[in-house]
């Protein structure tokens, strides 16, 4: 016997073995048990998601032998001949290849004719879109009022062209892509009946490189088990589809977050060496970026079961957001300009090293011997955007004015075990509590609870902090757990955290220490503004008016 694809050998045969879709089913399984079934049905979605079996389905339980029910025997002569696709009242139709329409017309003609053996005449039309307007017109009279033998059922990727008189007249369906793990459990469960041994991590790769489709998926894993001739490993399966493994994902995102050019290149070469397509291999530093991002602004996304969250979690520790958001732009513009390059690999490079140019620079504080600036008389500076004046119009204009105020010293750095070694056995106070939690390496929430609380008092190893009422979301569990696990490390020695509701907010908080300043600063560009010679001089000659909502400060 010839061999069987593993799409065709495990295409489901009754509702209950279709993965996913549930919002169809539901409405396609009441239909069917309580005989409310309309003439015209359309489902629509991209491929490999199961419009066809959906479709086969329905009408194998339309004309199943034991009667119209959502759950067809399978064993009948009607049901066998279905499943084999040779029931003569099923005619199944590729709209592709007859698009005209006398084929259409041909197909109509016996419409009024009673079905052959079944109870109902089934017209399954597949990629019904590509259909001619002269065949929807067609076709559309027999849609509005068909025999009451007659069910429509198509299959379409693309809705937006169907008429909307077609429409109009079915009951639509809009199948779902199935997720990463829908597909990957569903490949499982087939190997595990096919006595195939593998790796989960390789189907885990397989199924997002079917992109949402059970049948890509299928054919992948027949090309994967060819591959590993029986086995599905996570290192064959990367070879097979070009792209690298999560650990040279983690080593990739290490030497990029310690600044490690010499690393980098050296993964680059080995990822050429493997024979690796470097726009897959960006599409992988993409998802890794954004997992990495996702875990910093919602930390509680720590709950989920991705096997390679530990692994995310530590970088996002080890690096801002700011960085991880223009790691992503980088490689985002990189792709797009990879076809430009003068071969892949170099572009890829390219690509790693702007991440390492384009990285902020930290300004250490201790340097001695940079010459001293020359002093200048004026401390603040005005920007003035001059409009273009045109003679035809005698009109006076509003120049649009800025303030650029003095750009503040350079903050020296601490390093961990700096604050390790002398925070210890350190009090904390109201008066230094502002200081402390700025040093703190806070991220998300834990970073907005620490900045919006009050210090109230520390004693017997307990911190107790005051939280406005209106902020009390801020007090998660996780968002403790993270500032009392940090405040224990800076004085090294456990701290209990206590957290207490107020309903007025104290205004000794790191946050509102923040609002007060910018509202100085800004308050302060204003009056500059106001008092300069410069800026009166040009209202008095061009008749202007300052906007104080243009000017900014200079952070």
């Amino acid at each position: 016997m010839s061999y069987l694809v593993l799409a065709r050998k495990w295409r489901p045969k009754t509702f209950s073995e279709v993965v996913g879709q549930q919002h169809v089913l539901k409405a396609l399984i009441n239909g069917l048990d309580q005989d409310r079934l309309h003439h015209a049905f359309l489902f629509s979605g991209t491929r490999g998601v199961g419009k066809t079996t959906l479709a086969r389905i329905f009408a194998k339980s339309l004309n199943c032998e034991q009667g119209v029910s959502s759950n067809p025997c399978g064993e009948c002569q009607s049901c066998q001949e279905v499943d084999a696709g040779r029931f003569v009242d099923l005619i199944e139709v590729d709209a592709a290849s007859r698009t005209k329409v006398d084929d259409t017309r041909d197909l109509l003609d016996n419409v009024q004719y009673a079905p052959s053996r079944g109870r109902y005449k089934v017209y399954l039309i597949d990629e019904v879109h590509m259909l001619s307007t002269s065949s929807f017109n067609a076709l559309l009279k027999t849609l509005e009022e068909p025999p009451s033998h007659v069910k429509f059922l198509f299959a379409t990727t693309d809705p937006q062209k169907l008429p909307v008189t077609i429409l109009s007249r079915c009951l639509q369906f809009n199948l779902r892509r199935l997720d990463v793990t829908q597909i990957s459990d569903h490949l499982a469960n087939i190997l595990g009946k096919e006595s195939v041994e593998f790796e989960h991590a390789a189907l885990h790769e397989i199924a997002r490189a079917a992109d949402g489709s059970m049948r890509d998926a299928l054919s992948l894993l027949d090309q994967a088990i060819s591959y590993g001739a029986g086995n599905v490993t996570s290192e064959q399966v990367n070879q097979m589809l070009g792209t690298i493994s999560q650990q040279q994902v983690q080593l990739l995102m290490s030497a990029l977050i310690n600044n490690d050019g010499q690393q980098l290149l050296q993964q680059a070469q080995e990822i050429s060496a493997q024979g690796r397509d470097f726009k897959l291999v960006l599409n992988e530093l993409l998802v890794s970026l954004q997992r990495i991002a996702s875990i910093q602004l919602v930390p509680d996304l720590e709950h989920t079961d991705e096997k390679n969250f530990e692994q995310f979690q530590q970088l996002a520790q080890q690096c801002s957001p700011e960085l991880i958001q223009l790691f992503y732009q980088i490689a985002l513009h990189g792709k797009r300009d990879l076809p430009y390059a003068a071969d892949p690999q170099s572009g890829f490079e390219m690509v790693l090293l702007r991440m390492l140019n384009f990285q902020p620079m930290k300004i250490d504080s201790d340097m001695t011997n940079i010459p001293p600036m020359p002093s200048t008389t004026a401390k603040q500076s005005t920007q003035i955007k001059a409009p273009q004046t045109h003679y035809a119009e005698a009109k006076p204009v509003e120049p649009v004015i800025q303030h650029v105020a003095e750009s503040p010293a350079p903050v020296k750095e601490t390093t961990t075990e700096q604050v390790t070694t002398s925070n210890i056995d350190q009090d904390i106070n109201s008066a230094n509590w502002l200081n402390i939690i700025g040093q703190l390496k806070l991220t998300a929430f834990a970073r907005q609870l620490g900045d919006n609380s009050a210090f109230i008092k520390f004693e017997n190893n307990k911190i107790t902090l005051a939280l406005s009422d209106g902020l009390s979301h801020l007090a998660s569990g996780k968002a403790q757990e993270r500032l009392t696990s940090e405040l224990s490390r800076y004085l090294n020695q456990n701290i209990t955290l206590l957290i207490q509701q107020e309903s007025q907010a104290n205004t000794a908080t790191l946050a509102n220490e923040r609002a007060e300043q910018k509202r100085s600063s800004q308050q302060q560009a204003v009056d500059s503004i106001h008092n300069d010679p410069v800026v009166d001089a040009i209202k008095q000659t061009f008749d202007a008016r300052i906007i104080e909502s243009t000017i900014k400060p200079l952070d």
